[in-house]
């Protein structure tokens, strides 16, 4: 009942902040100017499969409905909370409003906290604000955003939308635990390689750092192909 509480303020709150201009941290605003001049490193084949997104935000758009993406993995651990995140930043460094960005899983695990680091390092802010073995995050990533609220939940819990909203799994293709998504106008499949592999190595931040880059530019991307 907590949760649901949380993000029906936060929700009220990224709607009541929608009409102003974002203003990105700076440490973020250059991660993204810097993305941006890369993305002739994005494969075509995977240009395709974002594209596929960019057309659903831009056909939503020209509806002139709320626009709603659920990122989906088994764990809501790792990729699904970067994505999320990274998504709803890239959505405001290219002014794309009335959007509005969840994620979720199958099972309900924790935020997992290399991914917290890397995200960190990257620039945005991140508070636990208890010390639960499911702790709720604040998320901020600028001086005129609101704060998002991120912990692990099932993908079908409220007040993550319940219909009419694009799902994109993020599970690697290996990964059969993926659900079959109810309720979505719109199915993605957007496959990242599982950082966890690196968990307890020497590799790991690195490892980390580099998902967090590659799910940042490509969040970029789709919006940059929003009309």
């Amino acid at each position: 009942m907590k949760n649901l509480l949380i993000f029906f303020i936060v929700n009220l709150l990224v709607m009541n902040t929608n009409a102003q201009q974002p203003v990105l941290f700076p440490s973020l605003q250059s991660f993204f100017d810097e993305a941006q001049l890369n993305f002739n490193q994005i494969p075509a084949e995977r240009k395709t499969a974002l594209k596929e997104i960019s057309d659903y935000i831009s056909q939503k758009k020209k509806l002139q409905k709320d626009i709603e993406l659920t990122f989906i993995c088994t764990h809501n651990s790792r990729r699904s909370h970067i994505s999320q995140i990274m998504a709803q930043a890239a959505a405001a460094y290219f002014g794309v409003g009335n959007l509005y960005c969840y994620s979720g899983g199958t099972e309900v695990t924790a935020f997992n906290i290399n991914a917290v680091k890397a995200l960190r390092a990257i620039g945005f802010e991140i508070t636990a604000t208890n010390s639960l073995s499911n702790p709720v995050y604040e998320v901020k990533f600028g001086s005129t955003t609101p704060k998002l609220i991120a912990f692990s939940k099932v993908y079908t819990s409220m007040p993550n939308p319940q219909k009419e909203y694009g799902a994109v799994l993020t599970c690697s293709q290996a990964d059969a635990s993926c659900p079959i998504v109810q309720g979505s106008d719109g199915k993605f499949k957007l496959p990242y390689e599982d950082p966890k592999l690196s968990d307890g190595t020497p590799q790991q931040d690195q490892v980390y750092n580099e998902r967090c880059k590659q799910i940042g530019l490509e969040m970029l991307y789709v919006f940059s192909q929003v009309k």
